[in-house]
């Protein structure tokens, strides 16, 4: 954690004892804690769905839970949070963290590749967040599309990538060649109004136009 990251905790509201074992154990247990999307986007995630108040929230690539459980504890009443996690492994800390929590009730867990399952989805969501496999963000974010209603949002993570997206000669891996793709598509989408927050390692926050015309609000 830097030093900048460390002020902004410190003086913010603590995340929670559930949270913390989510946090403790995502770093104990697997090899990637760094995928944890941290209590500044968490708090953010979960200050959007308070004022978004929506009904169902679709989340692509849990990991741990930590982000999932942010958004769900802010819910409204009868409000569900759909999250889909590839790796299998994952599947037992993501319950205990959400059992710890509370809201095992408000989350549906699918285990599997969202590619796969999203074409099989019959449902229409207010609010969708992204955070899987870099590669594949153009490829979610056109299977999610028609799934978001017309004002609802869709909220992509890490999509600065360590800031390679700004660099003159940008690497050419498949991670930071996926996220670039993405970037530029939502950017030349006239169905939606964008804005890339500089937060963390960035979100890309998009709002689905209500009409069909570019200039519709």
């Amino acid at each position: 954690m830097d030093l900048l990251e460390r002020y902004i905790r410190e003086n913010s509201s603590p995340q929670g004892a559930a949270l913390d074992w989510v946090e403790r154990a995502s770093w104990q247990r697997t090899s990637h804690g760094r995928q944890l999307c941290g209590p500044a986007v968490g708090a953010l995630l979960r200050q959007f769905v308070r004022l978004l108040q929506p009904r169902r929230v679709l989340e692509i690539g849990t990991f741990s839970g930590y982000s999932a459980i942010w958004m769900a504890g802010a819910l409204p009443e009868g409000g569900r949070l759909d999250t889909i996690e590839i790796n299998d492994e994952m599947e037992a800390l993501i319950r205990e963290g959400l059992d710890r929590a509370g809201v095992a009730d408000r989350v549906r867990l699918v285990i599997g590749d969202a590619l796969d399952i999203l074409p099989m989805v019959d449902e229409t969501y207010d609010l969708v967040y992204i955070d899987g496999n870099k590669r594949e963000y153009v490829a979610y974010y056109q299977s999610v599309f028609d799934l978001v209603r017309p004002g609802g949002y869709i909220v992509a993570d890490n999509v600065l990538w360590d800031g390679k997206v700004s660099t003159d000669t940008p690497p050419r891996d498949q991670q930071t060649t996926g996220i670039l793709a993405f970037n530029d598509l939502v950017a030349g989408d006239d169905r939606v109004e964008n804005y890339i927050l500089p937060l963390r390692d960035g979100l890309h926050i998009i709002r689905k136009k209500i009409g069909s015309c570019p200039s519709d609000p």
